[in-house]
């Protein structure tokens, strides 16, 4: 049986990603999304709308283990109506474990919620009904749902799975190396790649201390390409691949000059020295926080220290300063991070000093 496309919103936790690790292995079409709880969620599913706006075949919209309040559930509940009258074959469903989403689940029938269980643990036994989990699949993933049942529920008499489950959380929590703005599809098959591992490990001898001594073994496999370094090396290496692939959407301009854009990076003196050297067409290199800071990278080629003032009152070296946005308000997708940047490397008056290439 041919399934629909799938567009599935899940948590930023274990039980969220796992919920998707179920989907994963059952539709051959999936797009993933991810969200922490406040304006990101309708953010995402605003995402979601416009891509069923641009496609043809039968869909299916899940939300998994996030609750949504009555307000949001209506706009929801409106909004796959109205594409539904429009003619777009889509099916809405959320599937989530949390009480405070009682009253949008006695008002809407594509709501389900159980408190019993984990979400991850709803998702499954979903899939088992309605899409069916292939054979192989199940025997790695039921004990794995068990795992994350148990932990998120923090069924602690459950002491095998329960302690297992405590060291799964890490490989979510701790595997940060990847942006999930800049490089959402890589971060999903990072996380996915190391949870399936995990599971593939719950029956052994001493199971979670078994993991927990091999995770950082793990996350250098997923990065290492020739060369072995470490982990920190390994990663930066993947990263300033990953720009490289994606340069031309991560492009700026500024007086002239060529620049890489990125948002919520982080560890800016490291990657964006790697970014620099790896690609030398690139001036400079900016990076912008979730919460306005400015982090500006340059290697001789122009003095982002004159940069960083004309553009935000900052300042710092001629290779490495820094400033901040103050009127930034958080942005959950890279292509609006940018398009403020884009506004403001565009806007400023040119001052009685400008930046120039450094000799």
């Amino acid at each position: 049986m041919s399934l629909p496309t799938l567009y599935h919103l899940s948590h930023i936790d274990l039980d969220g990603y796992s919920c998707q690790i179920i989907t994963h292995e059952i539709f051959d079409t999936v797009h993933f999304f991810n969200a922490n709880y406040g304006p990101e969620v309708l953010n995402r599913i605003d995402e979601i709308l416009a891509l069923l706006d641009a496609q043809n075949s039968t869909a299916i919209v899940l939300i998994s283990d996030l609750n949504l309040s009555l307000k949001e559930s209506r706009y929801v509940d409106t909004q796959i109506k109205k594409r539904q009258e429009e003619g777009i074959e889509v099916t809405l469903l959320l599937l989530d474990h949390h009480g405070s989403g009682k009253e949008s689940a006695d008002a809407f029938e594509w709501y389900t919620l159980d408190t019993q269980r984990s979400a991850t643990k709803i998702t499954y036994d979903y899939a088992q009904q309605h899409w069916g989990i292939p054979q192989g699949v199940n025997r790695w993933l039921k004990p794995y749902v068990d795992v994350v049942n148990a932990v998120d529920l923090w069924l602690m008499d459950e002491v095998k799975n329960f302690e297992y489950g405590k060291v799964c959380m890490r490989l979510v929590t701790e595997t940060r190396e990847l942006n999930r703005y800049l490089f959402p599809k890589e971060d999903h098959i990072y996380k996915f790649t190391l949870l399936k591992e995990a599971a593939s490990m719950i029956g052994i001898e001493n199971a979670p201390i078994k993991l927990d001594e091999k995770i950082h073994a793990m996350k250098k496999h997923f990065f290492i390409r020739q060369q072995d370094n470490t982990l920190d090396g390994l990663a930066t290496a993947y990263i300033v691949y990953l720009v490289g692939l994606y340069k031309e959407q991560f492009t700026v301009h500024y007086r002239g000059f060529k620049g890489i854009f990125t948002y919520a990076l982080g560890n800016t003196s490291i990657i964006g020295n790697g970014i620099l050297k790896a690609h030398p067409d690139v001036d400079f290199v900016i990076d912008l926080g979730t919460r306005g800071s400015m982090s500006f990278r340059a290697d001789f080629k122009i003095d982002v220290s004159i940069m960083a003032k004309e553009l935000v009152g900052g300042g710092g070296h001629p290779n490495a300063s820094g400033g901040r946005m103050n009127d930034f308000k958080e942005q959950y997708e890279y292509v609006k991070a940018k398009a403020i940047m884009e506004t403001l490397l565009a806007q400023k008056e040119p001052l009685s000093t400008i930046p120039t290439k450094v000799c």
